[in-house]
């Protein structure tokens, strides 16, 4: 056999030893040598080509803007200051306009606006995983960003609280049609009021979508939707320091 890791050759009887191997036969033609390093390079090709293209954002939100800086949010993640031109996360600052930002990423283009709903960028598709990975954001809380029935939220995680919660105007911005719900008598700190209880076709935070889960839309403002039990309690929940894990259950 040659020295060449990647050559195979069978013994030939030699004129100075012809018994060796036996009785002289026909010698057949050594194979041609293999490139090792070609054929493995070909192979990472070939796996790569097969990988899935890497991650992209499924929701932005313009936090604020900091002079021609534009302050985004890119999948409940940390504000980030990004200048026209830079790319933050996959996703692109464009141009900045008073309290106006475009973005772009995969060749698709949004306007954002200070203050309004994170919008969707069409990200990975799919919703089939079953694990949930959050980080805190400071001060014990944990923000993400999410989908109800195709739209693009914002959500804090809230264990205490029964059911998902909105806003009438984070239901407006949701496209979500609230007034045809259950009439609910509503408490809060500013005295009784009328809400509407809910159910959300789907809830998409990450990869992971949960169908037909209860929530309630309240006249008074909130800083945030608030995911609640009706959305936790389909997951086994655990926190390590500044990690929360939500695996689903059903």
């Amino acid at each position: 056999m040659s020295s060449h890791a990647c050559r195979f050759e069978h013994c030939a009887a030699r004129s100075a030893n012809r018994s060796a191997c036996g009785p002289a036969k026909p010698v057949p033609q050594p194979l041609p040598a293999l490139n090792c390093r070609s054929f493995f390079a070909s192979l990472l090709l070939l796996v790569l080509a097969w990988l899935p293209a890497g991650a992209q954002a499924e929701s932005v939100a313009l936090a604020g803007m900091m002079g021609s800086r534009a302050l985004l949010v890119v999948d409940g993640t940390a504000p980030k200051t990004v200048a026209a031109g830079e790319t933050h996360l996959g996703v692109k600052l464009i141009s900045t306009s008073g309290d106006q930002a475009v973005i772009e990423q995969s060749g698709k283009r949004q306007t954002l606006r200070v203050g309004e709903a994170p919008v969707s960028m069409g990200g990975s598709g799919g919703g089939r995983g079953t694990r949930i990975v959050l980080t805190e954001s400071g001060g014990g809380h944990f923000m993400t960003a999410g989908q109800i029935n195709g739209r693009a939220v914002q959500f804090m995680v809230d264990t205490g609280a029964t059911t998902i919660a909105m806003s009438t105007l984070d239901a407006d911005r949701a496209g979500i049609s609230y007034k045809t719900g259950q009439r609910v008598r509503m408490s809060t700190a500013n005295g009784d009021s009328v809400g509407y209880r809910i159910m959300l076709t789907s809830v998409r935070v990450g990869e992971v979508d949960v169908y037909d889960v209860e929530a309630v839309v309240t006249p008074q403002p909130m800083p945030f939707l608030l995911l609640g039990n009706s959305f936790l309690t389909r997951f086994q929940m655990r926190r390590e320091n500044n990690l929360m894990t939500l695996d689903k259950r059903y």
